[in-house]
């Protein structure tokens, strides 16, 4: 069929399997969002030069868990957190919940604050939409995070607390951790489970029941 021999290029080293795998981990160990001390993590919080938490991207695309709110009309007008807090976390740190009700190192908690619509149309700060009388959601107005760490953050519980402006976006570049007396303090003294108010969030991350 051929007029002349057929011959073989240039001899190439073909890669062992093993060395493949070698490759193949360390391009996993780099992959963006990635660190080794957040084995569980996929979306890993990242700390600059200056040990303050760099703002966590895209975290609206994270899980969403919750969004309780106290307003000012409830708590005679003086409400510490007048705000739905819309609470988020990663979705390997979701799942590990899930399996295994704790949360893993490298956990993030986003809250982003969203201001009670107005203007209020009765005494308690409510108005009427179509659903009825409540609560409505309006604009966004603050960026808290919470990040699980048992080797950094020592004095608090294996929790720190980051504070990107109480404002509206865009918010903080990075934020360095609030002192425990502000942020964690509460936590220590009131939460239900690991530095958390789980009970808030449970109807979410409890999966739904089968049929």
């Amino acid at each position: 069929m051929f007029s002349r021999p057929f011959r073989f290029g240039p001899r190439v080293a073909i890669p062992t399997v093993g060395l493949l795998l070698g490759l193949a981990a360390i391009v996993s160990a780099q992959r963006p969002g990635r660190n080794a001390a957040y084995p569980q993590i996929d979306i890993a919080p990242v700390f600059n030069a200056q040990n303050e938490l760099v703002q966590p991207k895209a975290f609206r695309e994270w899980i969403f868990i919750g969004a309780p709110i106290t307003p000012h009309g409830l708590n005679n007008g003086k409400a510490n957190f007048p705000e739905f807090h819309n609470v988020y976390v990663q979705p390997a740190a979701f799942k590990a919940y899930r399996a295994t009700g704790k949360w893993p190192e490298g956990t993030m908690m986003v809250k982003e604050l969203q201001l009670v619509d107005g203007p209020a149309e009765n005494p308690d700060g409510s108005r009427l939409e179509a659903s009825g009388r409540g609560y409505f959601p309006g604009k966004v107005a603050g960026l808290d995070v919470a990040v699980k760490d048992s080797k950094r953050f020592t004095k608090s519980k294996n929790w720190g607390y980051f504070n990107f402006n109480h404002a509206p976006p865009p918010y903080l570049a990075a934020a360095a951790e609030r002192p425990v007396a502000e942020c964690a303090g509460c936590h220590i003294a009131n939460a239900h489970e690991d530095m958390v108010y789980v009970k808030i969030y449970k109807p979410i991350l409890d999966p739904l029941p089968a049929k």
